[in-house]
């Protein structure tokens, strides 16, 4: 588990690192989590948390933090999806 003062001590591109071990390994015991029991549930919380507080130092250093991922498995910044194309909402006309 990563605390936070020891995240604080950390440069960008470490915490960046830190955020991806931690989601690559949330996303592999949600997977293993539908195939069988996990022998430690608790790691999902950990994890879930430890990118959270990769995610909110970032934000009050003002780096940019990542909302999504690409399909290329690349984080997408806040700043790309705030200013990209979004569809449009359709609508039922009676026409």
């Amino acid at each position: 588990m990563t605390k936070t003062t020891d995240i604080r001590e950390m440069s960008d591109e470490q915490i960046r690192l830190v955020w991806k071990d931690a989601s690559e390994s949330l996303f592999r015991l949600k997977l293993q989590a539908q195939a069988e029991k996990l022998a430690a549930p608790t790691e999902v919380r950990k994890n879930r948390r430890t990118i959270a507080r990769c995610q909110t130092i970032l934000k009050e250093r003002g780096s940019v933090v990542a909302t999504a991922v690409g399909p290329d498995g690349a984080a997408i910044p806040e700043a790309v999806l705030a200013t990209g194309r979004r569809s449009k909402k359709r609508t039922k006309s009676g026409k």
